[in-house]
């Protein structure tokens, strides 16, 4: 078992995105020396340049041999990777070859605390790529012989999320928005405890071997969801749901856009209900946030920006 790891060395492999910016604030504000490896250096510090405690290296994670390398100087790894649409290979090479290298570069240090980011959902034999892939990292990791312990996210909102935001800044697009898989079900869980969760592991050795579901207080089909991010940022436009062969047909044209807020693997993914029975993990006075509670902060306020922004413009001024 380990011992406290208070203040110690943090490597955190997929620090630049959306929840690993936010884990790397609140572990910067606890007192961890957080390091993130990103193979666009500059890019990253645009979000990661104030805190005081992240060091960003520029590196390929992917290369057993510099994975070593960081790996060597922390006593923590945390893996957020996470690829919601890609190849067959793509899926392979992000979420199960990639956790077999960390695993490999772990054991190879002498072991680690290894906190793992995975997805409801995830099963070797799951209905999509996605879900296959992350359960067979899933695999790797309870086989290994590290200090680990596996979260299970439903969808994850948050005020840079990909998810309300995008869906709030369709129906700026369109008088009406054809959905597909409008009746799936999720527990989105705000990030803010994500990351939490993430830090208590730290100090948590009764979570050692355990894996945990993170999901919100409340079930939503996506088009509950979607009305609701188009009311709070002033944009409410009928929902249209797609019967299975249309959602396919608009997955495929949409798979041709640089960055597509649809894929067919998506719609997959979508077979199997978003949701779990299992409680949030135990953490003394605390219940996960519901999506009412703080969604409506944020959403609000970028609506009034967005209201705005044509008379900044005249005014020379940027939104």
């Amino acid at each position: 078992m380990v011992q406290s790891l208070v203040l110690h060395p943090v490597l955190l492999i997929g620090g630049s995105g959306f929840i690993g910016r936010a884990l790397a604030a609140r572990l910067c504000r606890v007192g961890y020396p957080v390091t993130i490896p990103t193979r666009d250096r500059e890019r990253a510090r645009e979000h990661l340049l104030t805190l005081p405690r992240v060091e960003l290296i520029e590196a390929d994670v992917h290369d057993p041999l510099v994975l070593k390398r960081l790996v060597r100087e922390a006593r923590v790894v945390v893996n957020l990777v996470g690829l919601l649409q890609g190849s067959q290979r793509q899926f392979e090479l992000a979420h199960v070859e990639l956790t077999r290298h960390i695993i490999a570069a772990c054991q190879a240090n002498g072991g680690r605390r290894y906190l793992h980011m995975s997805a409801l959902g995830a099963d070797p034999a799951g209905a999509s790529m996605y879900q296959r892939s992350k359960g067979a990292a899933e695999a790797l990791v309870r086989q290994s012989e590290l200090d680990w312990t596996i979260f299970r996210p439903s969808v994850v909102f948050g005020e840079e999320d990909r998810f309300l935001n995008l869906f709030a800044e369709l129906q700026k697009l369109a008088p009406l928005l054809p959905l597909a898989g409008a009746h799936a079900r999720f527990q989105p869980v705000w990030v803010q405890d994500v990351v939490r969760v993430f830090e208590t592991a730290l100090h948590r050795r009764d979570w050692i071997g355990q894996s945990f579901d993170l999901a919100g207080p409340k079930v939503y089909t996506l088009a509950e969801l979607v009305r609701y991010a188009g009311r709070l940022s002033g944009n409410a436009r009928p929902v249209l749901p797609l019967p299975d062969w249309a959602a396919r047909l608009q997955a495929a044209a949409m798979s041709l856009l640089p960055n597509p807020p649809l894929s067919r693997d998506n719609l997959d993914s979508m077979r199997v209900d978003n949701v779990t029975d299992q409680p949030f993990p135990d953490i003394p006075g605390f219940k996960p946030t519901a999506l009412e509670a703080v969604a409506p902060g944020w959403m609000a306020h970028a609506a009034r920006g967005s209201k705005y922004a044509h008379f900044r413009s005249k005014a020379g001024r940027k939104p």
